[in-house]
Order: C-alpha cells, then structure tokens, then sequence
C-alpha cells in the first residue's frame, strides 16, 4: 500500500518523474496510432509500420515500470532502460532493411546491423553496471560498434542501396540516417556522464534521464513517423 501511495504522487518539481510519465503515454498514443492505420497499408509496407509501432509499445511498457521504479527508489532504472533498447534499438536497425528491401537488401544487412546494435548495448551494460572500474574500456567497445552502424549507414552498403532506389526511399533514409547520428548521440553522452573514466575531467558527472527520456520519445517516435510517411507516399505512387 505504501508503493502504490508513492507511486501516486509526484511532487511539482519532479522533472525527471514527469518525462517518464509524458514518454509513457506519447510512446503508448504513438503505438496505437501505427497499429490502427496498418489495414491502409498493403504487404509491402505493413510490416515496417508495424515494427514501428513494435518500438513505441515496447517503449510504452518499460516506461511505465521506470516511471513506477523513480518514484519508489528515485534512482536512474539502468537496468530497465537497457532492457527497453536491447529491443528497441535493434527493431529500429531492422527498419532501414525493410526499406531498403525494394533496393534488393539482403539478410546479411539486416544481421549486420542487428548484431553491431546488440553488441553497443551490451557492452555499454556492461560498462555501467558490471564492470564499472573499466567503463571507459567497454564504452569504447560500445561507441565502435555504433560508429560502424554509423558508416554502414551514411557510406557502406545501406548507404549504397538507398542511392540505388532514389524518389522517397533515399529521402526516409536519409532523415533515419540523421536520427542515429545526431539523435542516438545523447546516449554516449550520457554513458559519459554516468560512469567515470579519462573524460571525467572533461565532462563532470551527472544525470541526464530528463535528456533520455525526451531524445527516446522523439527518437523512437520520429522514426516511426518516418517510415509512416514513407509507407504513405508509396502507396499513393
């Protein structure tokens, strides 16, 4: 009874506690409105609107569970957070694959991109929870991992098949391209500030949840909207 008390309440000044709260419901508002257009859209594009719509409710979920966790221990919910992406962000890597599947994108794509996102996540974990004395070590592992992501799909072959399909298929990928570069980059960030390491003296220390509950919103949201339009546009052709 006295969780569910805490729970209920949040002070005025609670910041943090009201972005868990306005991530949770515009993650679940954003699910439900991908789900109800799936019927508009044939095969082709259903299923990339449905993967969207994937990662805004898997978002929705585990933001209700960190909204409940900040309010009783009033701790950042690594673990909870972590789980989200290890879902999350590979389902939105496996979105530039199925648009880029009518520029003849193959599997081997779609487990490159999967394996490099699995392999950032968990040793960023890693790094900040298990072996937080070597964070810097696991998080440099982390930020390779997400920089080849970043070639992959800005110069490498991604990048290759999205030229290859021109019209509305080069423009979505485009604009995905720059969420993972410039809207994925407050999560190192955070990382940083997190866990102690050379850049310590550089960054300071402290908490950026306010930061990664609005860049998660528009992050996991922008894409869906993204592939969304793409989806429209399409049809209309």
């Amino acid at each position: 009874m006295k969780n569910l008390v805490l729970i209920s309440k949040m002070l005025p000044d609670d910041y943090i506690g009201f972005t868990f709260f306005v991530g949770c419901m515009a993650m679940m508002a954003a699910s439900a409105f991908f789900f109800l257009s799936l019927n508009q859209f044939d095969k082709k594009w259903r299923t990339s609107v449905l993967v969207s719509g994937l990662i805004t409710f898997i978002a929705a979920v585990h933001y209700f569970y960190m909204k409940e966790y900040w309010a009783v221990v009033g701790e950042s919910p690594t673990f909870f957070r972590y789980v989200d992406w290890i879902l999350t962000v590979p389902l939105m890597c496996v979105e530039f694959y199925l648009i880029l599947k009518v520029a003849g994108a193959k599997t081997d794509l779609l487990w490159k991109m999967i394996a490099l996102s699995v392999i950032m996540l968990v040793t960023g974990y890693l790094g900040e929870t298990v072996f937080s004395e070597s964070a810097a070590l696991w998080g440099g592992i982390s930020g390779i991992a997400y920089f080849i992501i970043v070639y992959e799909i800005w110069l490498g072959s991604a990048s290759k098949l999205a030229t290859a399909a021109g019209g509305n298929v080069l423009k979505s990928h485009k604009i995905l391209c720059w969420f993972v570069l410039v809207g994925w980059a407050i999560y190192p960030l955070g990382y940083m500030l997190g866990t102690d390491g050379w850049y310590t003296s550089i960054l300071g220390k402290g908490s950026v949840d306010i930061a990664y509950n609005i860049a998660d919103a528009i992050n996991k949201i922008g894409f869906g909207l993204v592939i969304y339009n793409l989806a429209v546009q399409s049809q209309k052709e």
